[in-house]
């Protein structure tokens, strides 16, 4: 039997010398969409947002060779700034921007942020009609079957629209880090490699996201692909135009869901939530309050659980069920140098404990 392999692609598309982008048409599927668009006029839609969006094409010069890859970008204020992806710029060496009407220009990269794959570029000497902003959503408003709409370039194909739903919320995704990009938005909307950086729109024509990856076995859409949240762009790229940098704040756990097998093993109520603390990283803001991890092993009908650490139920009041609402609450709510207050349950006993956050380190540890 052929072993199912999922892959998350980062949606850069990457050209190399006589590489055919192409692909056949049995190597990719469309998945059938029942979107809400009855009353949007989508035909306007895209001629109102459409100017705002670029094509980005980097050059990567290496030791022995040059590569180039291509993405998508948009305008985020009358100054030049554009909003892409990380992956998309990361190693560039030169950076074509190109408008919708073919005026081109050099780009410089202002800032860069590898921990939500968002980064600024610059172009100069553009004309003020050509700098179109977009208008920001408010990505936490977002409702799950809500019509979506992505413009970018897939495969090189420029200023491509296709037409999705909001599939999910509050994704987690992890990155070459070793941390996670946090409240990624899902959409069935079809993402290719050269949709990175593009915008992914609500039915008003905002920007609820940026495209930047797919699970795909092939690199073609597959019915799932990953937009990083507005609100991450509306915290992080201000900083970047400011500082070139932005800083996230680090706990320094690992865990896992609290489950039925572990309600089991830790004799836990079924109404109980949370993440089990797996492993505390040493020197590290939980370190230094005390928290736990796990040190003993036990089972459950033959499947191995580490159990024994403490359980984190809500942060500052706010409730935590899932690893991934933990990384998606540090990440909106919280800056280095904040004190919070972690509930736990150790032992039985529901404990408040002060935790004095720190700015994440460049590798999880």
């Amino acid at each position: 039997m052929k072993r199912l392999i999922v892959t998350l692609v980062l949606t850069v598309m990457v050209v190399t010398s006589g590489a055919s982008i192409g692909f056949a048409a049995d190597e990719a599927t469309t998945p059938a969409i029942n979107a809400p668009y009855q009353d949007v006029d989508l035909p306007t839609l895209y001629e109102t947002v459409s100017p705002s969006v670029v094509f980005i094409a980097v050059t990567m010069n290496g030791d022995n060779f040059a590569d180039s890859g291509l993405g998508s970008g948009f305008v985020y204020d009358t100054d030049g700034h554009i909003v892409t992806n990380f992956h998309v710029v990361d190693g560039a060496s030169r950076i074509t921007v190109t408008f919708i009407d073919g005026l081109q220009a050099r780009a410089e990269i202002v800032g860069t942020d590898a921990d939500s794959d968002l980064a600024v570029i610059r172009v100069e000497d553009v004309p003020k009609e050509f700098l179109i902003p977009v208008t920001l959503g408010n990505s936490d408003d977002i409702r799950i079957g809500e019509g979506t709409v992505a413009i970018g370039n897939p495969f090189g194909q420029t200023w491509t629209m296709t037409t999705g739903i909001v599939s999910a919320v509050g994704r987690a995704n992890r990155i070459e880090s070793g941390f996670s990009l946090a409240n990624m938005i899902q959409t069935d909307a079809a993402i290719n490699p050269g949709n990175s950086g593009g915008p992914l729109l609500n039915m008003n024509g905002e920007v609820i996201g940026v495209n930047t990856m797919i699970f795909s076995e092939t690199r073609a859409n597959s019915g799932v692909g990953f937009a990083v949240p507005s609100n991450a762009v509306s915290r992080v790229i201000p900083e970047l135009i400011a500082n070139g940098e932005y800083e996230y704040t680090w706990i320094g756990i690992s865990g896992s869901d609290i489950n039925l097998d572990l309600q089991t093993i830790l004799e836990l109520p079924r109404d109980v939530r949370g993440v089990l603390i797996n492993r505390v990283s040493n020197d590290s803001p939980a370190s230094n309050a005390s928290l736990r991890g796990s040190d003993e092993r036990q089972s459950v009908d033959g499947v191995p659980y580490v159990v024994g650490g403490d359980i984190i139920t809500a942060i500052n009041g706010a409730e935590i069920h899932t690893i991934e609402e933990l990384i998606g609450y540090l990440a909106s709510f919280t800056r280095p140098g904040d004190v919070v207050d972690v509930t736990i349950i150790r032992d039985g006993v529901e404990l408040v404990v002060p935790v004095t956050l720190e700015a994440r380190p460049t590798q999880a540890r």
